[in-house]
């Protein structure tokens, strides 16, 4: 960078106000559990939701992938509170038109049925873009991913 050149903003910095976002499953996961490494990558996100700087959507597919762990270990009180804290943010529903999306976008860019879902809700909202920790979805035309940091 040369000398006077502005500092490129972070992820979160080049969302506008109000700007809506689609987040997959890892980030949260992230965050809920405080993973050591991944988890500051994406707070900034949190906050700046929290600050009621951008709008947050999420799948229900994020929604069940998120409580798989805890009801795996028997942590029914812990999924409880995590579904409590996924209802903050608005929860698309699959329906037809995702389900189509989904399809085309597992049959041109080869993701995962999870992922084509998530990256559908993306798209039918109109996200301004789609926060992952997967690079696979950069395989994806028309669609800003952002992957924290």
């Amino acid at each position: 960078m040369s000398a006077g050149a502005a500092a490129k903003p972070g992820p979160w910095g080049s969302l506008a106000h109000g700007d809506l976002v689609v987040v997959d499953t890892a980030p949260i996961i992230y965050c809920f559990e405080n993973h050591p490494e991944f988890a500051p990558r994406f707070r900034g996100m949190l906050e700046a939701y929290a600050r009621g700087a951008i709008q947050i959507a999420i799948s229900t597919i994020t929604v069940a992938e998120v409580l798989v762990g805890p009801l795996k270990r028997g942590e029914h009180g812990l999924a409880k509170r995590y579904e409590t804290e996924l209802t903050a943010f608005t929860v698309v529903p699959v329906g037809l038109e995702i389900g189509n999306t989904a399809a085309s976008l597992r049959a041109s860019a080869g993701l995962r049925l999870p992922d084509a879902l998530v990256a559908a809700t993306a798209f039918e909202v109109r996200a301004k873009a789609l926060v992952t920790n997967d690079m696979r979805f950069f395989r994806l035309q028309g669609l800003q991913i952002l992957t924290g940091g």
